[in-house]
This record gives structure tokens, C-alpha cells and sequence, in this order.
């Protein structure tokens, strides 16, 4: 009872700072509110001194932020969220009406990440279920395709093809729930492949859990086995499914703004552009409570799930030493990004030929020309030194961050819920506010979110691995912490980490391309691939090789990821509390665990 209290009233706490830094925004930006909100209101209407004292008197901003932020936080104890400095109108029923949006929106895009998580693992169940797994992984190819692809730009493909081309489904609008099928199919489709990679990696060891073996002899079919060892790895990655929950709801900013949404996401992030406090403080603090609601509900989950072996110790461990997967695929994809990066590197990524805009794939232009007649091979060349980069430094710092973070659950648990109620273009808009635009403001952004999976995996996976036999024993003859935690917890757990590190390393250059597509990030005429992208999209219709030159190359990043990850597996080490007690073991043996005690 004690470290719950403790908990709340940390998740509290920060939940206060992050609504308390949200409102101070209009002075963070050392601009002047009044000239933004009437911008706002009236782009037309003139900014004299007399028209901006009139607006600063009518909001109260001449107290400053303070008094602000006290008036509003009394108002929200009465039920009122106050009333939106650009519209007039009461914030509260706005953002509720939003919320429930991307709530709906959220739900229907989890039932697509759902059947797509159990597409990407129907052949390990099915191997699995007739005990025909034998070590053996799933490549994983055409899931780390899907999860590479840009949310932006698969909406973009969809409202496109689907909604205008074909005409099958409404591409604008929210006007009811057939609307909400394709922008659900954009966020689904790569959250789904991203959980399923995650659950596939799982399952081989609980199919050879002593549970499994006994089941088949006792003549249990094989369907049953597998409804079992998926309920067995579900645990594991419900602290990422409710990651994925808040994420779908704010974080999907930019496939709002496309199939014009008018979700909680899109609202938050026109109200900090407008500097609209009371919206903005109110959209955040419906993200922070909802990421409080999905969190206490995976864990509840996982309690259920789980059941009583999870206090007494009695699971055995999911990760087993297994061969690493070896095949020529991952020398194949890196061969091809390779030479991608190679043919691009030599070409002038700025020379523009106004005779050559929008040209299709030739000898002299093998990714063919964008709008302004440079050549779209030379500007992938060149952006991936930089796009990779920085994915590369994003995802080892968030790797780092993620583990460390993750061995202290009580510290990490509400930061990581606080930190993922955020939209990253909200954190981009706020480090802009802070440190100013330039390239650093998206590796800022997204530096600041991605360890959050990275560390609520960590610690669910050290929750369970705590509470396996093998550990019991252990303690039981006289390990200490440190020794379980050097030769037992850490090699039992870094690799699934590690391997969803490098699962989320697309899903980093897509946040930085993300942010490139709404503005936030590389300005032109830089090559990074996220302004390729937001550069071409328009012209994705008429000139489809345009978008499809980063798209292709970003998908190949995901597929090397997705493969390369298969192979990642520590060195097996020597388990003392197998073959050794303290009476048995070897001298050196004997004094590492006399020393650990």
C-alpha cells in the first residue's frame, strides 16, 4: 500500500510539472501571447499597441503565467477547464468531444494492430502447435516492411487509392463510423507488426516451457497449446500495448491532420501553434489521465493473467538460449542500402534541372526527379548519412536510457506514463520553445520518448524473470542481488530489449520524418528523408517514384532491423545454481558466491 501511495503521488507530481510547463509556453517562446492570439483569431486584423493591451487585459496576461495557471487550476476543481482564448467558447466539452474521437479511432486501430499481430505470428503458432519449432524463427520480412512504412504517408496512400481512386471509403471527414476504417488501417497496420514481432519473439520459449510438453502428452491439441503460450507471453508486452494505446490517441497527429480528424491530437497541437492555453493544458491533462487508465489497466491485466505463480516464483524463464537465425537476408538488405547510399553519395543532391522536374525513373536518374528537377537517388544518398545517424544515436542513447530506467520500475513507471501521454510534435513544439528550431529540436523530441517502451519492456520482463524458479534457487544458495542481477537477469533480458531496440530503429527515423512532414524538423533543402517525404507528397498522385524513393529505403531500414534483430543472442555462461551448491562448486566458483551473498 505504501509504494502505491508512493506511485500516485508521483505520477501526480509529474502530471502537475507537465501541466505547469505546458503554461508557461507563450513565455518560454519569448514571444509576445496577445500577438499570437490575435493572429489566431484575425490574420487580417491589424496589431496595434492599443488592439494587444486590449487582448492582454481580456486574458488576464498582464499578472504574467502564475496568477494564470492558479485561476485555471481552481476552475478545473469546479468542473471547468475555462474558455479557449481564440474561439470563446467552454474548453471542456471541446476536448471531451475530441477525446471521444480519438478514443473510437484508437479502438478500432487496436483491433487492426490485433489481427495484424496475429498475422504476423501464425506461422509460429502453427509450427509451435504441432511442436515442429525446433529453434526455428520467423523472418519477419513483410512485418518490418509494414512497420517501416510511415503512418503519413500510408494514410496519404490510402485516402488516395482507396478513398478518391476506387471510392470504396470516405477519405475526409468524420461524419461516422465508416470513417474511421482507413485512418485505422494507417496507425493499425504498423503498431500491429511492431507488437507481433515482439510476441513472436516470445512464443519459442513458451512452447518449450515443461507445461507445454505435458499438455501435448497428455493429448491437449495443438490449438489449445498455442491459446495458452499466447496468454503466457501476453504479460510480457501489455505495459507496450498500453504505450500503444495513449500513443494511437495523441501521438497520431499527423494522420489526423490528413483524413481531417478532429481528434484529441490534432486539437492539442492547434492549440499550442495558437498558443490556446486552456485547450492545450485541458488535451494534455485528458493524455496524462488516460495514460494513468491504460497503464493500471495492462497491469491489472497482467495480474489476472498471470496469476499466483508471479508472487510464489513458480514461471520459468521465456528466453532461452536459442541458435542465432543465420541466413543471407540481412547481408542482402544491407548490400542493397549499401549500395543505394553508395550510387547516391557521388551526385550533387542540390543541382536542380527545371527541364527534369517530376521525371520518371531513367539511366541518368534512376530514382527519378522531384519537383525541382534534382535527383532523387543523389538526395537519398545524402540523407541517409544523416537520417541514419541520428536513429543510430537515438536508438543507442534510448536503449542505454531504457534498461537503466527499467531496473528501477518505481522510479520509471510514472515518468514513462507522463512521458507517453505527450505527443512527440507536442515535446518538438516545447523544445523549440526552449532551445530554439534548428536540427537539434526533432533528436531532442524524440530522444525524449523513445526509451519510454524500451524501459516499460525492461521492466516487465525483469518482473517475470524475477519470478522464475531458476532465480528461487539461485537466491536460495546465496547469490546476492548483484550476482543475480550481472549473471541471471541482465543475460536473460538484454537480448529481447536489445532486439526491440532494434525493431523501433525505422520507428525512430519515421518519428524524425514525422516531424520533418509537419514542419518541426529538417528545414530544406536539407536530404533527410522525413522532408523527402513531406516534399513529395503532394505530388505522390502524379509522380509516385517521388514519395516511393524514401518510402523504399525506409522499409529496407526495417527489414535489415527486423532481420539483423533475429540474430542477437548473448554468450550462454555457465548457470552455477544448476550444477553447483556451495559445497560442490569449484574454489572460484565458491568465492563468486560467497562474494554475491
Amino acid at each position: 500500500m505504501r509504494q502505491q501511495v508512493t506511485a500516485a503521488a508521483w505520477r501526480v507530481l509529474l502530471a502537475a510539472g507537465l501541466v505547469c510547463g505546458i503554461g508557461l509556453l507563450p513565455w518560454l517562446t519569448r514571444t509576445d501571447p496577445a500577438l499570437t492570439v490575435l493572429k489566431a483569431r484575425s490574420a487580417e486584423r491589424d496589431p496595434t499597441p492599443e488592439v494587444l493591451a486590449a487582448v492582454r487585459e481580456q486574458l488576464g496576461l498582464g499578472d504574467g503565467p502564475l496568477p494564470l495557471l492558479g485561476q485555471w487550476l481552481g476552475g478545473l476543481l469546479r468542473g471547468d477547464a475555462g474558455q479557449s482564448w481564440i474561439s470563446g467558447t467552454d474548453v471542456l466539452p471541446g476536448v471531451l468531444q475530441a477525446l471521444g474521437v480519438s478514443v473510437l479511432l484508437m479502438a478500432v486501430a487496436l483491433v487492426v494492430a490485433v489481427l495484424t499481430a496475429g498475422a504476423v505470428c501464425a506461422r509460429t503458432l502453427r509450427l509451435g502447435a504441432r511442436r515442429r519449432l525446433d529453434g526455428r524463427r520467423s523472418r519477419g520480412t513483410v512485418s518490418a516492411l509494414v512497420a517501416a512504412l510511415p503512418e503519413f504517408l500510408l494514410a496519404s496512400v490510402l485516402a488516395t487509392v482507396v478513398g478518391v481512386q476506387l471510392g470504396w471509403l470516405p477519405a475526409l471527414g468524420w461524419y461516422g463510423p465508416q470513417y474511421t476504417l482507413l485512418p485505422a488501417l494507417a496507425l493499425g497496420l504498423p503498431a500491429g507488426a511492431v507488437l507481433g514481432r515482439l510476441l513472436d519473439d516470445l512464443l519459442p520459449g513458451a512452447f518449450a516451457e515443461p507445461w507445454a510438453l505435458a499438455a501435448a502428452a497428455r493429448g491437449l491439441t495443438g490449438r489449445r497449446v498455442a491459446r495458452q503460450a499466447v496468454r503466457r507471453c501476453v504479460p510480457a508486452l501489455l505495459p507496450n500495448f498500453g504505450l500503444f494505446v495513449v500513443g494511437l490517441t495523441g501521438g497520431a497527429v499527423a494522420v489526423e491532420q490528413i483524413f481531417d480528424i478532429p481528434g484529441l491530437g490534432r486539437t492539442t497541437l492547434q492549440a499550442a501553434l495558437a498558443q490556446d492555453l486552456p485547450v492545450l493544458q485541458a488535451g494534455t491533462l485528458a493524455l496524462v489521465l488516460l495514460a494513468a487508465l491504460a497503464t493500471g489497466g495492462a497491469r491489472l491485466a497482467a495480474h489476472l493473467l498471470t496469476g499466483p505463480a508471479l508472487r510464489d516464483g513458480a514461471l520459468s524463464t521465456l528466453h532461452r538460449p536459442t541458435p542465432p537465425a543465420r541466413g543471407p537476408l540481412p547481408l542482402g538488405l544491407a548490400a542493397v542500402l549499401l549500395a543505394v547510399v553508395a550510387l547516391g553519395l557521388p551526385r550533387d543532391p542540390l543541382a536542380v534541372e527545371t527541364g527534369a522536374r517530376l521525371s520518371p525513373p531513367s539511366l541518368a536518374h534512376p530514382f527519378g526527379t522531384d519537383a525541382l528537377g534534382r535527383d532523387l537517388l543523389a538526395r537519398v544518398g545524402h540523407g541517409a548519412l544523416s537520417t541514419l545517424l541520428l536513429a543510430l544515436t537515438i536508438s543507442a542513447a534510448a536503449l542505454v536510457a531504457g534498461v537503466l530506467l527499467g531496473l528501477v520500475p518505481r522510479i520509471s513507471g510514472p515518468l514513462v506514463d507522463t512521458v507517453n501521454a505527450v505527443p512527440p510534435v507536442l515535446l518538438a513544439l516545447l523544445v523549440t520553445a526552449v532551445a530554439g528550431s534548428g536540427t537539434a529540436t526533432p533528436v531532442l523530441a524524440v530522444t525524449a520518448v523513445a526509451w519510454a517502451p524500451l524501459a516499460a519492456h525492461t521492466a516487465a520482463l525483469l518482473r517475470q524473470e524475477r519470478a522464475t524458479l531458476h532465480i528461487l534457487a539461485t537466491r536460495g544458495i546465496g547469490a546476492g542481488r548483484w550476482y543475480l542481477l550481472r549473471r541471471e537477469l541482465l543475460p536473460a533480458v538484454l537480448p529481447p530489449v536489445l532486439r526491440h531496440a532494434l525493431i523501433r530503429l525505422p520507428g525512430v527515423a519515421l518519428a524524425l520524418a514525422s516531424l520533418g512532414f509537419l514542419g518541426l524538423g529538417a528545414q530544406p533543402p536539407s536530404p533527410e528523408w522525413g522532408l523527402l517525404l513531406s516534399e513529395n507528397q503532394p505530388y505522390a498522385e502524379r509522380a509516385p517514384w517521388a514519395v516511393l524513393a524514401p518510402a523504399v529505403v525506409l522499409a529496407l531500414l526495417g527489414a535489415l532491423a527486423v532481420t539483423a534483430a533475429g540474430g542477437v543472442r548473448l554468450p550462454r555462461r555457465r548457470r552455477t545454481h544448476r550444477t553447483d551448491t556451495p559445497e560442490t562448486a569449484t574454489p572460484e566458483t565458491a568465492e563468486e558466491l560467497v562474494g554475491a551473498r
